[in-house]
């Protein structure tokens, strides 16, 4: 098992006890050593958002079966689809942290799991977490990365993130219904507005749609006897999560020389977020105006008489379709 999990000698005694009767008691113990109501309405956001995370991974739920790569996995969440400033990520794994010294008070884990990952990774990233520092391929090589791949899967995961930008948790909800094919569009799910994204539409081209047939041909011979209306799927014939996708861009940017996994430096490694970077970055090249980009992007709209409101839908897909890169595949 992936934590530090022990037999609880404390008040909470031995039995299963659930993530928010977890925090519901460090609430308590907060209050009880002193801290401010500032502090404990922010630590109950942080741990409770992390407790939404655990609940939404394969086989991973309770606070007790933490370890480095769940927490990891969760930092990366935070900063790929809620782009959340450094000290917003050192805030979290603070209040996390806080969480587990509770819990090793209570005997219910042998060890705080945070302080490690915290000391290792929030510092080091510490003034690179904008896209600037990112590796930037160029479209020769992105199609060179694509044209390497073997699998109908995985090519087809890594073309709909160059064409799109879209983000891992969106793509890996895709189902094979959100997929308007006369169109060249996917609408994705609705609960991503509760995010940082607005526009839920994003197109695709004729590259893409082709990359994605060969994909759907093979697609049944994965199902291995299960239902599902997952566009992705994993080896067991189930949806493909946000940790497997991550696997398999950077198992091909690895072997392509893009993507170095021991390298602290944005630069040298290549992850699902690089191709978000990679999709504004080209699209901006190529002349595409700033506002048809913000909104293929989904980024929020803040102001009352925003001019997204007036962007035309087939004026944006004919401007995506004209200016998105040809990877010549």
């Amino acid at each position: 098992m992936e934590g530090l999990i022990m037999e609880s000698k404390s008040r909470v005694g031995t039995r299963q006890v659930s993530n928010s009767e977890l925090i519901e008691d460090f609430l308590k113990d907060l209050e009880l050593q002193g801290k401010s109501c500032g502090t404990i309405r922010d630590y109950k956001s942080y741990v409770s958002k992390f407790a939404n995370f655990l609940e939404s991974q394969d086989g991973e739920g309770s606070f007790l079966q933490v370890g480095a790569e769940t927490l990891r996995d969760f930092l990366e969440f935070l900063k790929d689809d809620k782009g959340l400033s450094e000290k917003t990520l050192g805030n979290y794994f603070s209040g996390i942290s806080s969480l587990y010294e509770y819990l090793k008070f209570e005997g219910l884990v042998k060890g705080n799991p945070v302080n490690p990952v915290r000391k290792r990774y929030i510092k080091i990233s510490r003034g690179n977490s904008n896209d600037s520092e990112r590796q930037l391929i160029s479209i020769d090589e992105m199609s060179s990365l694509i044209r390497s791949i073997l699998s109908a899967r995985d090519k087809a995961i890594i073309v709909l993130f160059a064409k799109t930008g879209i983000r891992r948790n969106e793509l890996s909800a895709i189902d094979l219904s959100d997929i308007d094919w006369e169109d060249k569009s996917i609408k994705l799910k609705e609960k991503f507005r509760q995010g940082k994204r607005s526009n839920l539409t994003v197109f695709f081209d004729d590259e893409c749609e082709k990359v994605l047939g060969r994909w759907l041909d093979q697609r049944d011979e994965w199902l291995k006897d299960k239902e599902t209306e997952a566009l992705f799927l994993n080896s067991y014939g189930t949806r493909l999560k946000r940790s497997g996708i991550q696997r398999v861009v950077t198992k091909h940017a690895e072997r392509m020389g893009l993507h170095d996994p021991d390298s602290d430096k944005l630069s040298e490694r290549f992850t699902s977020h690089c191709f978000r970077h990679w999709f504004t970055t080209h699209l901006r090249r190529s002349g595409m105006p700033r506002e048809y980009i913000k909104e293929l992007r989904g980024d929020s709209r803040s102001e009352a008489m925003d001019i997204y409101h007036h962007i035309d839908r087939e004026e944006l897909r004919e401007s995506y379709l004209a200016h998105v890169p040809k990877l010549g595949i």
